[in-house]
């Protein structure tokens, strides 16, 4: 046996023997490392809403309990050349913002669609922005709705799941200037998924 063929095998056998072979990341384990990186960038980041003498004790944020049920392929039907449309935002100025496409999809038994946009003078088109509000606004979520931000794909095809929708960040510091989902992304069911009010904002 070759000695690169030999040392591969080894390798490979003192791996079984050990239980170290790479184990794939469960679907769980992948939101929960997800929001531990984002409760990280809260307390840690430059770019933290949290004001920074508040950041070292900010605690962890609050979330529904990972429900893949809230996870559903959508559909991205494109619109060239889409509007730009003023979307009113949380210090009552407007952002513009360009409709690029509506996601269809299923989510509890039902056909649902929400609109996808980017800045209107943003040329970088790698990131979706889908603002949304849902029945839970105001008594669990945020009364002005939640985000999902979803990377662009070659094949119109993509993962939405609420268990990553995030509040805007004026729910932790009211100087910033969030964007208000639009009636067109107004569901009419409750998304008991992804972040949710602390209790102290309840």
């Amino acid at each position: 046996m070759h000695v690169m063929e030999r040392t591969l095998a080894l390798l490979v056998l003192a791996a079984v023997l050990c239980g170290c072979e790479a184990r794939p990341v469960s679907y769980g384990e992948e939101v929960r490392k997800w929001r531990a990186e984002k409760d990280a960038f809260m307390r840690g980041s430059s770019q933290s809403p949290v004001p920074e003498a508040q950041r070292a004790a900010f605690p962890p944020l609050v979330y529904f309990p990972i429900d893949p049920s809230y996870r559903t392929p959508a559909s991205l039907d494109n619109l060239p050349n889409g509007p730009v449309v003023e979307m009113p935002t949380s210090t009552g100025q407007v952002r513009k913002m360009r409709r690029v496409g509506r996601l269809s999809f299923t989510l509890k038994g039902r056909q649902l669609t929400l609109t996808a946009f980017v800045e209107a003078d943003e040329n970088d088109m790698r990131r979706l922005f889908v603002p949304f509000g849902d029945l839970s606004n105001g008594t669990e979520t945020y009364p002005g709705g939640r985000y999902l931000d979803l990377d662009r794909t070659a094949t119109g095809i993509y993962d939405v799941d609420f268990n990553k929708a995030y509040n805007p960040f004026c729910y932790y510091n009211p100087s910033y200037d969030c964007p208000i989902p639009p009636a067109e992304n107004r569901l009419d069911l409750p998304i008991r998924a992804g972040e949710k009010l602390a209790k102290s904002h309840r």
